[in-house]
């Protein structure tokens, strides 16, 4: 038995080699701890790597690779699901996800309009499932209700109509948790109505960690569920899609028809069960969110205004409201060595406490004029790149 698979079977944790540097998180060596465009900028840390260098190394196509397979039981059994399959992105979760759901049109998929398998996912739910999405623009700010759910949802067999087959939660949307009682509302609805629940949980591992539920109690409301291991909890890539037995099997077959089946699969279960065991079970998550709060004190100390309260680990800044022009908030962030795009701060367990202090001057200088000697040339970026106006949030 290899040391990861020891690790895995009894929990004991490799020792990460000596001759791994410069990836170690909250150092200066590290550009995640200065990157606040999005918690996706995480790096991988030393005992992830060292659970790549551990692992097993046989097929998962051929379901044979006990890395992979010992992944997909622990987080099965971690959220109460039936079965689980790793799968490479956290689109490609959501996309198999419906695709094994939508079987025959007309079929329509109820989401909230700013939810990323509307805007984010290079329109995977018209090419792959052939579904409409029946948009709803959530009349509180935060996420949708029931009530407008009802209001969306298309439930008839009129040929004239299109009826909707699933809806799909995502939690959490823009750093706010849709609240555990709200979720258990529409889910009973749903399944009076017959209707399927997806809920893409890229970030859910968030709102469990600010308290809002258990992984269990979220996921047992669902009938799938994606969950993405490259954001904040850090690992290098990967995500996987839990729900029962017979759904599984055709996600299975679902992602090898799209070339998601993979061979060697174990270096990507490896770290992905060491994120989820260090970052995770581990409570870095916790840190995050205090961190975000106190990014948003900063902000309104100096008499900011938020865009929108801080759930977990994002901060809205309405920097609208000042009159701050987006390109300047970026061209001054970098003079201070912090890569942003405006007023969405996304937090993540690599932020150091020197970055804190480098994005307090610049607000400084956004909301009061106030100028700190600049660290210009620290973070080696193209301009071009961060001007993108909330593009391609992830």
């Amino acid at each position: 038995m290899s040391e990861f698979s020891a690790y895995t079977a009894n929990g004991t944790k490799p020792t990460a080699p000596a001759t791994i540097n410069g990836n170690a998180w909250g150092s200066e060596t590290n550009p995640a701890a200065f990157d606040f465009r999005s918690d996706v900028t995480t790096t991988p840390t030393a005992s992830m790597l060292a659970a790549i260098q551990q692992c097993t190394l046989l097929d998962d196509v051929f379901m044979e690779d006990p890395t992979t397979q010992s992944l997909e039981r622990f987080i099965a059994d971690l959220t109460g699901k039936e079965d689980a399959l790793l799968v490479l992105s956290g689109t490609m979760g959501n996309q198999v996800a419906l695709r094994a759901h939508l079987t025959a049109p007309p079929q329509a998929i109820v989401c909230d309009r700013r939810c990323h398998i509307m805007n984010y996912e290079a329109g995977g739910v018209a090419t792959l499932s052939q579904a409409l999405v029946q948009p709803i623009d959530a009349k509180n700010g935060r996420y949708m209700t029931l009530e407008e759910i009802k209001e969306h949802a298309v439930i008839s067999d009129d040929v004239h109509a299109c009826p909707t087959k699933v809806i799909e939660l995502e939690n959490t949307l823009n750093g706010t948790i849709m609240p555990l009682s709200e979720v258990r509302r529409i889910a009973a609805w749903a399944r009076s109505h017959g209707i399927i629940l997806h809920m893409d949980g890229a970030r859910l591992w968030e709102a469990v960690a600010a308290g809002a539920g258990t992984l269990k109690e979220f996921c047992a409301e669902m009938d799938s569920v994606s969950l993405c291991f490259s954001k904040g909890l850090g690992a290098p890539i990967g995500s996987i899609v839990v729900g029962s037995s017979a759904f599984i099997k055709r996600c299975r077959w679902i992602r090898k028809s799209i070339g998601g089946g993979l061979r060697q699969a174990g270096v990507v279960a490896a770290p992905a069960r060491v994120a989820v065991e260090e970052t995770f079970l581990g409570g870095k998550l916790a840190q995050s969110h205090a961190n975000a709060k106190a990014i948003a004190k900063m902000w309104t100390d100096l008499g900011g205004k938020m865009a929108y309260p801080v759930d977990t680990n994002m901060v809205w800044l309405d920097i609208e409201a000042h009159g701050i022009d987006l390109d300047q908030f970026i061209e001054i962030g970098e003079k201070y060595g912090v890569r942003t795009r405006g007023g969405r701060l996304v937090v993540h367990y690599q932020i150091g406490e020197e970055a804190m202090r480098r994005l307090d001057k610049l607000f400084r200088e956004v909301l009061t004029g106030e100028r700190s000697a600049g660290r210009k040339g620290e973070v080696d970026f193209d301009p071009e790149e961060l001007k993108l106006k909330g593009k391609g949030v992830e």
